[in-house]
């Protein structure tokens, strides 16, 4: 066996790093990649990994000590052949992204060990192909690299395009134009009421989730991304063995697979809590069933006054039942300012019948009547209802815990988040995680910006692309929308949030009782507020830090607020950048306007 000179690698722009910790001593034994010694500069902190696998002979460096490119760390008895040398360790940046936490100081147990023949080898393995882990596996083989997609469904697209984002969007469109006719008699256009065909309208839904899930096959096959079906679980920090799985769902079929990867992606998404005192009922329903749209009920209960739920409800109301809702906090619609939530609330009054906000659902009982629930206000109040169909909508759950992570030596928290930095990285240098099981917020639109950077990151690093190599998650805002009737969309700093943290804000609100477009359409009752930096040391010309909405299409405006945010825009920027005229889209040049003083379209302000 050879006697081999670990070096430090290329570690880009950092020189004289400090050696701020040693992570192995004589007479351990090492895989290839794993982390040796951690340095820090003023720039990051980064762990260094090993070259190759074997036994330390004799640790070369000490606390305290400047290490460089080429620096020798340790020397080592290599194990069998020498390991491929392994790639350069990527910085991680010490303040992490709002959204990805720092991977975590928590020490992962031992991981596990594959002595096995592996059945397919790759660049890099994707683990989940919803939005996040399909971007990921197509951004990788766009950059050149050989990738594996592992997912457990028959068709691409996760829970977003098949059980989520895209089907509720489907069908949330029905029920606005369903709603919108309604109101159409008050113009002098008479429909007659509206006669749903259920079998159809699912069959709609289903035709738009196969045309997306189809094109992403397509995809991925341009691409010569190998899809694996089936359950993806980890042996060791180089394979994974997949349990593969047939049919519409996740049945079975008995064969298994063994994936060898040089990287890996976690993308594995997370689930819908269940409540445990719900009894096991068809008429309990998850978002997922209640996208099946078996049937319409006469009584609805949505657990949870969350985004998804309220979304589930419009659509059944509008087809035709009738609504409570529980909520334990003292809100709805938690997250956006309450002004933008109180003009929802007013449009949406005649769907409810309940609204028990401070409530908790503590019990539950299957009748052949319905499902009887039994509820119980903070104040010690109790009370009951029974409902054709109840929709949990409480939250969603990471499935950190679910895919053999610790047998990959994966730092997995308790509550099956996966720590990482800024560049995705999870504690195992080459291993990355993305999407839900990352952290908050759990939105499509952030796990496929993550994606890409992973992806970027490892083919740089196998590429040698110091720039592709760089790559970080450093979103300063993410946009949160409810696709509800009217839409409530916000972005960056909401103005509670202002006020619990003590930043003064100058606000501009546009009301769309102003705007031409929203009058035309019939749909004024929504506005567009932007917050700007009022601190002394903006000196009246503070950047925006947030911005909401609400009204008809806002979840297809907040955009523009987002890349404000961005830019850093000041109120003039955007009041001085021409918006088309008549649209919805100017209120926000317009509130920009009103927060700098010149708006001509609301009466002059009070001096």
């Amino acid at each position: 066996m050879a006697l081999i000179e670990v070096q430090v690698p290329d570690i880009g722009d950092f020189k004289d790093v400090g050696v701020i910790e040693i992570l192995v001593k004589p007479g351990d034994t090492v895989k290839a990649e794993q982390s040796l010694i951690t340095v820090e500069s003023d720039k990051a902190s980064m762990e260094i990994p090993s070259s190759h696998a074997g036994v330390v002979q004799a640790v070369k460096v000490a606390i305290g000590d400047k290490m460089n490119q080429g620096s020798v760390i340790l020397t080592l008895e290599a194990s069998g052949a020498a390991s491929a040398p392994a790639p350069a360790a990527a910085p991680a940046p010490a303040a992490a992204a709002p959204v990805a936490a720092p991977v975590a100081a928590a020490v992962a147990g031992p991981a596990g060990s594959h002595a096995g023949a592996a059945d397919v080898e790759c660049d890099v393995l994707v683990l989940g192909a919803g939005p996040g882990g399909y971007s990921a596996a197509f951004r990788a083989a766009d950059l050149g690299l050989k990738v594996v997609i592992v997912e457990r469904y028959a068709t691409l697209g996760g829970v977003c395009l098949n059980v989520g984002c895209i089907p509720s969007k489907a069908l949330l469109h029905v029920a606005a134009v369903m709603d919108e006719v309604s109101h159409m008699a008050d113009l002098g256009v008479s429909f007659g009421a509206p006669s749903v065909d259920v079998d159809k309208l699912r069959g709609h839904k289903e035709k738009v989730i196969g045309k997306l899930t189809g094109g992403l096959a397509a995809m991925a096959k341009m691409r010569k991304v190998t899809t694996v079906r089936g359950i993806g679980t980890f042996l060791d920090p180089y394979h994974v063995q997949v349990s593969e799985t047939t049919g519409t769902g996740t049945e079975a079929s008995g064969g298994k697979k063994v994936v060898k990867f040089k990287h890996a992606i976690i993308a594995a998404g997370s689930q819908s809590v269940k409540l445990p005192f719900f009894p096991q009922d068809d008429r309990i329903v998850d978002s997922t069933g209640a996208l099946a749209l078996t049937s319409v009920p006469k009584k609805m209960l949505i657990v949870g006054g969350g985004i998804i739920g309220l979304e589930m409800g419009t659509v059944y109301s509008t087809l035709g039942a009738r609504l409570d809702v529980v909520e334990m906090l003292d809100g709805l619609m938690q997250g956006a300012d309450r002004d933008l939530v109180k003009v929802w609330e007013k449009m949406n009054k005649g769907r409810f019948d309940k609204i028990m906000l401070k409530t908790k659902t503590v019990g539950a009982e299957a009748t052949p009547e319905g499902i009887k629930v039994q509820f119980e206000g903070l104040d010690g109040t109790k009370s009951e209802g029974v409902y054709d169909l109840v929709l949990q909508a409480v939250g969603r759950s990471p499935n950190g815990k679910k895919i053999g992570a610790d047998q990959a030596g994966v730092v997995v928290t308790d509550r099956g988040f996966i720590p990482v930095d800024i560049q995705m990285r999870t504690n195992v240098p080459h291993i990355f995680a993305i999407g839900d099981i990352v952290g908050q917020p759990m939105l499509a639109h952030k796990a496929v910006h993550e994606a890409h950077v992973a992806a970027e990151v490892i083919a740089g690093t196998l590429q040698g692309n110091k720039e592709l190599a760089a790559a970080a998650f450093n979103a300063r805002v993410i946009p949160s929308v409810a696709y509800t009737d009217p839409e409530v969309a916000w972005v960056g700093l909401t103005e509670d949030q202002a006020k619990a943290q003590g930043i003064k804000v100058k606000k501009g609100l546009f009301p769309w009782t102003a705007s031409g477009r929203a009058i035309a359409n019939g749909r004024d009752e929504g506005f567009t507020k932007l917050l700007f930096d009022d601190s002394p040391e903006a000196h009246g010309h503070g950047k925006i830090l947030g911005g909401g909405m609400v009204g008809t299409h806002a979840g297809d405006m907040i955009g523009e607020i987002a890349l404000a945010i961005e830019m850093g825009a000041d109120a003039v920027d955007i009041g001085k950048t021409i918006h088309p005229h008549p649209t919805l889209g100017e209120s926000i040049g317009m509130a920009a306007e009103v927060a700098h003083g010149s708006c001509t379209d609301l009466p002059p302000s009070k001096r």
